[in-house]
Formats: structure tokens, sequence, C-alpha cells
């Protein structure tokens, strides 16, 4: 859509993606299987946007019916399998995300600024007890690279909690796996993040409940503080537009106590 800012114009593009982390390697669930590349999507970082997953399908959406539309396109995709704990178990994790990209021109200057933001839904897969699924094979060597991925985030976690607590700063291992390298931004950068923890009433999943609990628990304790993604240059000439504004202000108002 396109509306008028501050004597600029402005529009406004939405996209989603959704992808999921299968053994470590990232497909993309918009795209069929036979046209995904052999060893998966790569992994860039920017300097602007941080990690991002390249070649990774992105699709204009204008209303919240075609977003579930494709969250359920992509769901269909996703690589489930039955184990003994979950009929229809998730073998990897899942990401999808919705980006919001505002674009001002600005009259005065013809250049136009950035205004960026993304929601990333993420659904992870459960760790896993071989005693307890009884995998096997494929869901064996699956079960393995769901829980590494865990415990990598779980590390992840640990240290910007710690690092919440403590003057000296710790390395954060985000790059031990491909989860917590694609989240980085949304854990310990800027951006508010929310975790829900899916526990089982059941009395012989107690082991699981509490591990998640905890895991949870952890969570909490990260401090992130989010602001606006805006360009800098642009954000430094509103600063100073908002300054002359105080400035003829505070003369208007001395004129009018000092008339002469």
């Amino acid at each position: 859509g396109d509306a008028k800012v501050d004597g600029g114009e402005t529009t406004y593009k939405v996209e989603a993606s959704m992808l999921e982390i299968y053994n470590e390697r990232i497909r993309d669930l918009f795209v069929p299987m036979s046209q995904q590349p052999r060893g998966g999507l790569k992994i860039r970082d920017s300097p602007n946007t941080g990690a991002y997953v390249d070649n990774l399908k992105k699709i204009p959406v204008m209303s919240y019916v075609q977003i579930e539309r494709l969250m359920a396109f992509g769901t269909r995709n996703r690589t489930v399998a039955a184990t003994n704990m979950n009929e229809t178990s998730s073998r990897a994790h899942t990401i999808f995300t919705i980006t919001f990209v505002q674009t001002t021109l600005n009259r005065s200057t013809m250049k136009a600024g950035d205004i960026r933001s993304s929601i990333n839904l993420v659904d992870l897969a459960g760790s896993e007890r071989v005693a307890r699924t009884g995998a096997t094979g494929d869901r064996l060597t699956e079960g393995g690279h769901i829980n590494k991925s865990l415990s990598a985030l779980g590390n992840v976690i640990n240290a910007l909690a710690k690092n919440g607590t403590q003057k000296k700063q710790s390395l954060v291992p985000y790059r031990d796996a491909v989860l917590t390298h694609l989240l980085k931004n949304s854990l310990g950068g800027n951006a508010k993040t929310t975790m829900i923890a899916a526990i089982s009433p059941a009395d012989s999943n107690y082991a699981e409940s509490l591990s998640t609990l905890r895991y949870a628990d952890r969570a909490k304790s990260i401090k992130n503080v989010a602001i606006v993604n805006e360009d800098a240059n642009e954000a430094l000439i509103k600063q100073l537009r908002r300054e002359m504004e105080e400035l003829k202000r505070q003369l208007e108002q001395n004129q009018n106590l000092n008339p002469s």
C-alpha cells in the first residue's frame, strides 16, 4: 500500500517464507523436493540484516488469509514420521518468517529509507530419548541431529543469560548449529522473543516436561533491547530535524516573552 508520511511517499511490502532444518540442512518448504539443492540452502551473513538463507523463496502477501494458506502449504511439506511417542513426530525444526518493509521516499532529498522488521515463528522438534521413542535407522539419525541442535540452543541461551548478569561478556556459540546461527538476531540481538513450552500432563512424561520447563526458564533470563531497524543516515536526519523544530519552538517562545 501507499501513504503520505511527513511530506514523503511511503510504501509497504510484506513477504512470507518457510523453511525446515532437517539433519542440519536447510530446505525451502515452498519449493518442491525435486528442485532443492542437494546440500541444502546456504546461510549468509549481512552486516545490515544479520544471518539469512540465500535463495530462500519469499512470497509477497496482502492478507492474513494468504499467510495462513502459505503456512498450511508449507506444513504439508514438512518432514514428519511416526515414533513410539508421537504418530506425526516432527523430524526437523521449522521457521516461518513474515518480513515487513516500510520504504519512505523523502521528497526534499529524493532519497529512500527503509524500516524493516521480521516475525520468526519457530517450531522446534522435541528432544528425544531413544529408549522412549524406539527410533532406529533414519529416525535415530534424525533424533541425533535434533538433540544436537537443541543442545546448541541451550548453550546459546545459557551464554546469553550469563552475559545479562555479568560485566565481562563471554562468547556466545551461535555457529555451533544451523538453528542457532539462523536465530542469532532473534535470540540475542535486536528482537523481542517469546518461548512457548509444550508439556505433557501424563506422569510417564514427567522427565521430559520438567526438562522443557527448565529450558524455558533459562530463556527468561535473556535481556534484549529492541530498537527500530532503520537506515542510520535517515535516523540522523530525523534527529536533526527534531532538534531544529525544538530550537524554532524555543526561539518563538523567547520572542513572545520579549516582544520588540
